[in-house]
């Protein structure tokens, strides 16, 4: 249940910033925060990611350490970029 009020809040905020035009996340896409410091790298993932066992290890971690507030306004992953990439670099190829 965390986990979906975390991805709720975040695709509205997508979905606000691309009403604005400030964002380009295509259909079945959305945009998460990676970073273990103040600046984050922007990645734009599909929607599918979110339902594997190994993305949800990610999305527990966000939710430990922002709760439902993220500070970008989109779902934020506090882990280095490389372990980000190292984990959907896995999903895509199961």
């Amino acid at each position: 249940m965390a986990i979906r009020q975390i991805l709720k809040r975040s695709l509205s905020s997508e979905k606000r910033s691309n009403s604005t035009g400030s964002t380009d996340v295509p259909k079945g896409y959305c945009a998460v925060y990676v970073g273990e410091s103040e600046y984050k790298q922007r990645f734009v993932i599909p929607v599918s990611y979110l339902n594997r066992p190994l993305f949800q290890d990610l999305l527990c971690q966000a939710e430990e350490e922002y709760g439902f507030c993220h500070p970008l306004g989109g779902l934020t992953i506090p882990c280095s970029e490389n372990l980000f990439v190292d984990v959907t670099s896995r999903l895509r190829r199961a």
